[in-house]
């Protein structure tokens, strides 16, 4: 065990990130949850889940949170002394901890988390904080320019429930001026397992599997259509097309990317909007499109081990921006609640 020092846990509904006061990367980054396979009655938990042995297939999943808010202590309690114990291994009763807790965190999750922290793991001294606050001090500890002498700023903090828009001023999140999406990374995740499911293979229990190809192979369009475009090519002409091969449970029990230069083409192409795509090929017809689609269907589902990904990589996160195409009836999209933050201060 380490002697006294200031451990850093930012405590997300999908993810727990934890490390140690001063240090640039967190040490720790595993998932905020439990995980038992089919075939298995031992729980698995945190980082249990990504190891290169672990059979991550079929897993039933348990989650200290709900909805952005925990929900289960004892849960919770259980991810923590993992991480702290096991990979930080620090002693609590000599260290403090600095805490990044959800907004609007409810007083009773508040007292509930107090308990944890003092009784169940016995730390010295407890500082709770929020993201955007942290955001902004980072932000303007790292710049050089006139923009680090900067008392307010607007932080957008997409989570695993909901996505904020809080303006922050003087170093303080303003309670008043925050506006929240109720759309978040499991969403997201939730829509690429129906997508993969309908298209190619029924991957509709594997959670950590569609989450890990997700955080792999998604990004956010910045001219969705043009790329809309450039996915309906076939073969080499399409820069989003790309596999990801799933666990056999023999040779690599965990996903993987197929080719990673495959994956990374989109990289290289211009972002300027135009009326036509300088530089590439003619679009194939829609016949064509169709005929080697099938082919491709065909092989998919002989194998069973292995799905491709084009328009899905940028539609999904493009949920963010058009949460009506999820079936979500959600009155405000992104582009509101930054609007409603910044109008709020004027």
């Amino acid at each position: 065990m380490s002697k006294g020092s200031v451990v850093v846990i930012d405590n997300g509904a999908g993810l727990c990130k934890a490390g140690f006061g001063g240090d640039m990367d967190p040490i720790a980054v595993v998932p905020n949850s439990l995980g038992r396979s089919a075939n298995s009655k031992r729980w698995l938990v945190a980082d249990e889940l990504r190891d290169a042995d672990a059979d991550v297939t079929s897993v039933s999943l348990r989650r200290p949170f709900d909805r952005g808010y925990l929900v289960n202590p004892e849960l919770q309690r259980g991810v923590w002394e993992r991480v702290l114990r096991t990979l930080l291994r620090v002693d609590p009763a000599r260290s403090s901890l600095l805490l990044v807790e959800p907004l609007f965190n409810p007083l009773a999750v508040q007292r509930t988390t107090d308990e944890i922290v003092f009784e169940d793991l016995g730390f010295r001294s407890l500082c709770v904080t929020d993201s955007p606050s942290l955001v902004h001090l980072y932000e303007a500890s790292r710049r050089t320019d006139c923009q680090s002498h900067s008392q307010c700023s607007l932080v957008v903090d997409c989570g695993f429930s909901f996505t904020h828009a809080a303006p922050v001023v003087h170093n303080f999140t303003l309670n008043y001026g925050v506006r929240r999406l109720d759309l978040g990374g499991k969403a997201l995740t939730n829509y690429l397992k129906e997508l993969v499911s309908y298209r190619s293979v029924n991957l509709m229990e594997e959670t950590l599997i569609i989450d890990h190809a997700k955080e792999k192979l998604c990004f956010v369009s910045l001219d969705v259509p043009r790329d809309l475009r450039l996915a309906r090519r076939s073969g080499k002409d399409n820069p989003f097309k790309c596999t990801y091969v799933l666990p056999d449970g023999i040779e690599h029990t965990n996903g993987y990317v197929k080719d990673f230069d495959e994956a990374r083409r989109y990289l290289s192409l211009p972002y300027e909007s135009s009326s036509t795509d300088s530089g590439l090929k003619e679009e194939v017809s829609p016949s064509q499109h169709n005929a080697e689609k099938s082919v491709e269907q065909r092989r998919i589902d002989l194998t069973q081990n292995e799905f491709t990904l084009t328009n899905e990589r940028f539609l999904v996160p493009e949920m963010l921006f058009r949460p009506s195409d999820l079936g979500k009836c959600c009155i405000l999209i992104i582009n509101d609640i930054l609007i409603y933050s910044v109008e709020i201060l004027l």
